[in-house]
């Protein structure tokens, strides 16, 4: 599919773009009282189903966001030692269990996540593949401090988490010589829960923010960015079953009614679960 230009200009002031997006990221949160009555936190990530998504890229590494960072990394090389090890070094921010880095082989790889499980698989899996990897634990920006300058910056799915995101957008174009790549879902990444939300507790969720958004924001900031549209390489869920237990947890249910989760979910048409569309965003960093 062909790159096109994203929404949102350089004329727009980027406070205002920043509180909006600050904003419409607030209306996503749970209520308290349905927080408090959650039997475990709805905000923790499967670090199985994370890796089992690595080992699908490792083995098939291909799509808009792979082949925008593996450009900049090559940055005119074409010899045959290219196709396996690409000279530029690579900064994966949200790096999780490395789908959005791994798979390119970088020279040198730096991760950063906030989850010493998410880094222990990518780790494990650098290693296995002969990548020199350096982790660093933490949230970004916070830890942009001591963070390498990269080639080449990328971040993959972690920016519906981010409510202040100019500062990381910022800070994450000043950790990068040549080219920053961001990708993430069209919309919030728990919109498909909507209808559970308002059949289990009654709760309108938000359309808002959505990528236009983030685009808005980037050019606002003055980045010349580039946008393109595709289909998630594989489905969010194996099973039904899989869904209702992830489900169960991201509505503070009882995991004890996974089995009704899914009969509402099926009747609802959640089940199964539309394709997921997502967007890769790409800004090239001025010499």
């Amino acid at each position: 599919m062909d790159a096109t230009r994203g929404a949102g200009h350089r004329d727009a002031d980027p406070a205002e773009v920043a509180e909006r997006w600050r904003r419409e990221l607030a209306a996503w949160a749970i209520p308290d009282e349905i927080i408090a009555a959650a039997p475990e936190s709805p905000w923790g990530h499967n670090v199985a189903r994370f890796a089992r998504r690595t080992d699908q890229a490792i083995a098939r590494p291909v799509g808009p966001t792979a082949r925008r960072v593996r450009e900049a990394l090559q940055d005119g090389t074409t010899d045959a030692a290219a196709a396996t090890r690409f000279p530029g070094s690579l900064l994966d921010v949200g790096a999780g269990t490395g789908a959005a880095s791994l798979p390119l082989r970088p020279r040198e790889l730096i991760a950063v996540d906030e989850s010493a499980a998410m880094l222990a698989e990518l780790t494990r899996r650098a290693e296995g593949l002969g990548v020199p990897v350096r982790v660093i634990e933490g949230r970004w920006p916070d830890v942009a401090g001591r963070t390498p300058v990269a080639d080449v910056a990328v971040c993959a799915h972690v920016v519906f988490n981010v409510p202040d995101l100019a500062e990381f957008f910022t800070a994450l174009t000043a950790h990068a010589r040549r080219r920053v790549v961001v990708e993430m879902p069209e919309r919030h990444p728990t919109s498909w829960l909507n209808p559970l939300w308002e059949h289990f507790h009654g709760l309108r969720r938000p359309a808002t923010p959505t990528y236009a958004d983030a685009v808005a924001l980037a050019r606002a900031l003055g980045y010349g960015v580039a946008v393109e549209h595709h289909r998630a390489p594989d489905r969010l869920y194996a099973s039904i079953e899989e869904m209702a237990a992830s489900a169960c947890r991201r509505l503070c249910l009882d995991p004890a009614r996974a089995d009704e989760v899914a009969r509402v979910a099926e009747e609802l048409g959640v089940w199964p679960l539309e394709p997921t569309r997502w967007v890769t965003l790409w800004w090239d960093v001025p010499a």
